[in-house]
């Protein structure tokens, strides 16, 4: 379930983020960002890159913390940069809730199975990567995190990405993270949905002129008591 943000402004008012010390899970999947100026495409060097899966304002509120997130990008495979260290600037974003255009949250890399040092590999011979961009202003406070997915060529052709590498790190990230996976401990059950209407198909500003095919995939994220 999404909305425009003044469709339900009072109902995410109206939901508690967080009573005492206990995070409380958000009344909505995530907001258009279009109705509040925003759009679901970043800002990158050649065009904006499309924030092509969102985890929902409604999975476990633990997940949608920064910690939480790393957990559970470690569990399907990703994790922080090589070593801490990120080259290049960071994009930005506007989701329509108020804040503006803001820098990325967070960026993770494949990491091949080795959550320590398999994004250094990644660094130099290419893969999947996303970007975090949290969607919590005044006018549309979801929690939700949008993710910018692409699947990029290795550190010789500049990290560019690969043809048609926006579907595809969108798909290869979502089939990795259906069904149930575990990291540190933690458990969660993963539930996908597409959704259309938000994002255009087609290559008209996006970065390199990469087509993408409208597609915008719905995660939610459970943890598993």
């Amino acid at each position: 379930m999404f909305f425009t943000p003044l469709a339900v402004l009072g109902l995410t008012y109206g939901s508690a983020v967080v009573s005492g010390l206990t995070l409380q899970r958000r009344a909505v999947d995530f907001f258009d960002p279009a109705p509040g100026g925003g759009s679901i495409f970043d800002n990158a060097t050649f065009g904006g890159e499309p924030m092509n899966v969102i985890i929902s304002g409604q999975s476990s509120p633990e997940v949608l913390t920064d910690d939480g997130v790393l957990n559970f990008a470690q569990a399907i495979g990703f994790s922080q940069e090589c070593l801490g260290f990120h080259l290049g600037d960071p994009q930005t974003a506007n989701l329509g809730d108020g804040n503006g255009s803001v820098n990325q949250t967070l960026e993770f890399r494949e990491d091949f199975g080795n959550d320590l040092l398999g994004t250094c590999l990644e660094s130099l011979v290419g893969g999947n990567h996303f970007r975090v961009f949290r969607q919590n202003g005044p006018q549309a406070n979801s929690g939700a995190l949008f993710l910018a997915v692409s699947k990029e060529q290795p550190v010789s052709k500049n990290h560019d990405i690969i043809p048609d590498g926006y579907n595809i790190g969108r798909d290869e990230l979502v089939a990795g993270a259906i069904g149930t996976k575990s990291h540190g401990g933690v458990t969660y059950n993963v539930e996908a949905k597409n959704i259309t209407g938000i994002m255009p198909a087609g290559s008209d500003g996006v970065n390199h002129g990469i087509a993408v095919d409208g597609i915008v995939t719905l995660l939610t994220v459970t943890i598993q008591e």
